[in-house]
């Protein structure tokens, strides 16, 4: 599942994706684990080149996200992930990127993975805003969306990545 294509779902899109990212921001920076087996909201952890495949997860209740990699050149970089909730629970979003803009690290492959919901929106990016700076998208043709995994597309990916973002739904007991 890609980011809508249409003009109006774009707008759409546009504005709740800010709002909904704002919402869960404040709602994890205001209550920070009040979910049951909550965590940290916000982990550093180190991408480390080598191209050997590392991973980093952390989970919110039932709902969890794992990065997974391979990346070469430079040095160890640190990274921030964020998980969290919506204040009414529908909403669990991810948000993986390096809070200094730009990476200068190759990757040879990443993958983001959601556990417990499937995925409403996500889009990864080249470089992530820092400064005057805008958050720069990949290429539609870069990456791949499926319900649960946001991924590199092999033989399109240009082995830059400084964010990715992820909101996914909840699923809801009907009654």
């Amino acid at each position: 599942m890609a980011a809508p294509s249409g003009r109006s779902c774009r707008r759409s899109w546009a504005a709740l994706v800010p709002a909904a990212l704002l919402c869960l921001a404040a709602q994890a920076a205001a209550e920070p684990g009040t979910a049951p087996g909550a965590v940290p909201s916000t982990a550093e952890f180190d991408v480390r080149p080598g191209g050997v495949v590392h991973s980093f997860s952390r989970s919110l209740g039932d709902y969890g996200c794992t990065f997974t990699y391979s990346a070469q050149g430079g040095t160890n970089e640190q990274w921030q992930m964020n998980v969290g909730m919506s204040e009414d629970n529908g909403l669990f979003s991810c948000t993986i990127w390096r809070p200094q803009g730009k990476s200068y690290l190759f990757f040879t492959q990443f993958k983001a993975e959601v556990k417990g919901a499937k995925i409403e929106y996500a889009m990864a990016y080249s470089q992530a805003a820092v400064g005057a700076q805008s958050d720069i998208p990949l290429k539609q043709e870069e990456f791949e969306i499926t319900d649960t995994t946001v991924s590199h597309r092999e033989g399109k990916f240009r082995f830059e990545l400084s964010k990715l973002v992820i909101v996914a739904k909840t699923p809801r007991d009907e009654l």
